[in-house]
């Protein structure tokens, strides 16, 4: 008996022990993966311990089976299970919370030599804000995609391959972290969702009595008080002895008699001073109000908003490209495809094989780290919200493969390497996106990369490593241009003029990952050493 818990322990040891070293698990689909493959080989060693204790373990055996059924499913194929951010979510609410309840459970059985290992292991498990990063992307995905809570709380999302319906306690949880956030508007709907499923009778260990409280509170703080009297009176009728909900009915009630009065009274003053027009207020016929840049961003990441008139869409090209007969290039010239006019973007296909794409995925994986981003008044570099995903940067001195992709680079955009910055391999969690933002230092940064010597960004150069079910665009809201991931590919686009000035057209962003594992790698390319290649032109339309 010693002997095999001994050899459970060091086992369930060594499979965490890689993971140590991570956090913010939820800013990567690719590091996700390694969580999926421990959660799957932890429920078989739980089986093993249930097969010597089972007279004792009865429950835990059953819980384990449902794991272990779960379990089967992910790893046929790990990245498209988790490519679903409602499989992720579960994932983390799983290690964050239902394996410490396994934890209580067990602790009341003679199980130490199991309980010891588990609680000694569970610091490598995903974290409290892993649990709640992920809650939050999903709820970030429902406003970015106009998704209904019912739409997710089914699993019914396009592009899906898993199909994984929510249940009572996990729309619960959504709702609570909204409302830990004052964020009452989602609080409504997850708790709206939670009451739903339990009134069609979906078993729970969540009682009605408990959505309703947050529910009717959350309904209040948005300002309708007919509703939310509604949900406290239908609290009361379920448990006529609870305190806050008593309170609350007396307090809604008075303010409901508070509000008619007030209004009966703006009625009356309305009517004694008379009804005057103001033609001067009205809008002028024709004239929009600008679209903020929030909203745009968020409309053509649904495909909205596009603003490409048939007139300059005629003016866009495909074509075979040699970069003005580049030796590379004259036999096998690649297909290019003009994306968009201003400014110029460009896309070349079938220019990184699935072959050097695993590999550089290989490379990375083991690197990646929480992206971050530069404070533009500390200057050091931190995480942001805005930015969710996980990058590491490769060279040529971790595999001869990047120096000949930057090779590549080299010959078609014609543009010096030896100045650009390490190649950047990017991995975008759950909802994983990146808002509206410039890759060129401007005038207010002019130290932005006063640290490389090597001047301004003067293009970038974007690789697509996969294809994304479901969101991931490329957006630039300025422009209402769009570009959407396609694996194999790369989109190119300068963003400083010839004149050294910035091209603040170029201000672009990446979508939330609604569906899918999205992998990009990009290069970012310097001023320094363009002065042959790039010549300086006071015409700022070149």
């Amino acid at each position: 008996m010693f002997g095999m818990r001994l050899q459970l322990c060091i086992f369930l040891s060594f499979l965490l022990k890689s993971l140590s070293a991570h956090y913010d698990f939820y800013t990567s689909i690719g590091h996700m993966t390694d969580l999926l493959f421990t959660e799957k080989d932890m429920v078989t060693s739980l089986k093993e311990y249930i097969r010597v204790e089972e007279s004792k373990l009865e429950q835990v055996k059953r819980w384990a089976n449902q794991l272990d059924s779960l379990s089967i499913t992910a790893i046929q194929d790990p990245e498209g299970f988790l490519g679903h951010p409602v499989n992720a979510f579960k994932l983390m609410k799983r290690l964050n919370t239902e394996w410490a309840v396994l934890e209580t459970l067990v602790l009341s059985d003679t199980t130490e030599a199991f309980i010891s290992n588990l609680t000694m292991q569970r610091k490598h498990f995903p974290t409290e804000d892993d649990q709640t990063g992920a809650a939050k992307a999903l709820l970030r995905l429902q406003d970015t995609y106009h998704l209904d809570t019912n739409t997710i709380a089914t699993g019914n999302l396009p592009g899906v391959t898993y199909k994984s319906p929510m249940t009572v306690e996990d729309c619960y949880e959504l709702g609570k972290i909204a409302y830990s956030d004052s964020d009452y508007y989602h609080t409504e709907l997850w708790m709206s969702q939670s009451l739903q499923q339990l009134d069609q009778g979906e078993e729970s260990t969540i009682d009605t009595v408990t959505v309703l409280d947050y529910l009717s509170y959350a309904i209040y703080q948005q300002g309708e008080l007919e509703r939310a009297l509604e949900f406290t009176k239908r609290l009361l009728s379920l448990d006529s002895e609870h305190q806050r909900a008593r309170g609350n009915l007396k307090y809604f009630e008075f303010q409901m008699l508070q509000q008619r009065s007030d209004e009966e009274e703006a009625a009356q003053k309305q009517r004694d001073e008379g009804t005057v027009g103001n033609k001067t207020e009205e809008k002028k016929k024709g004239f929009k109000e600008p679209i903020p840049e929030r909203k745009m961003y968020e409309k053509l990441c649904r495909g909205e908003g596009i603003q490409m008139t048939p007139r300059r869409q005629s003016r866009l090209f495909c074509r075979y490209y040699d970069n003005h007969r580049n030796p590379m290039y004259l036999l096998s010239p690649v297909k290019q495809e003009d994306e968009w006019d201003r400014p110029y973007i460009v896309r070349y296909h079938d220019i990184i094989s699935h072959s050097e794409i695993e590999k550089v995925k290989s490379l990375a994986k083991p690197r990646l780290r929480r992206a971050t981003i530069s404070n533009p008044i500390t200057g050091i570099l931190e995480t942001a919200p805005y930015r969710i995903s996980k990058s590491a940067w490769l060279t040529g001195y971790d595999d001869p493969l990047i120096d000949k992709i930057n090779q590549r680079i080299e010959d078609l955009t014609g543009l010096e390497m030896d100045t650009a910055e390490e190649m950047q391999v990017a991995n975008y969690g759950v909802g994983g996106q990146y808002e509206p933002h410039f890759d060129f230092g401007r005038k207010d940064e002019p130290d932005a990369f006063k640290e490389l010597g090597t001047g301004n960004r003067v293009a970038t150069w974007l690789f697509y490593m996969t294809d994304v079910a479901a969101g991931g665009a490329t957006v630039f809201p300025d422009v209402g241009a769009a570009v959407w991931p396609k694996k194999g590919t790369a989109v190119f686009w300068y963003n400083l003029f010839a004149s050294g000035e910035g091209d603040y057209s170029t201000r672009h962003a990446a979508c939330p990952v609604l569906v899918g594992n999205k992998w990009v790698s990009n290069k970012w390319i310097h001023e320094r050493g363009q002065e042959w290649r790039r010549p300086c032109d006071l015409d700022q339309s070149k």
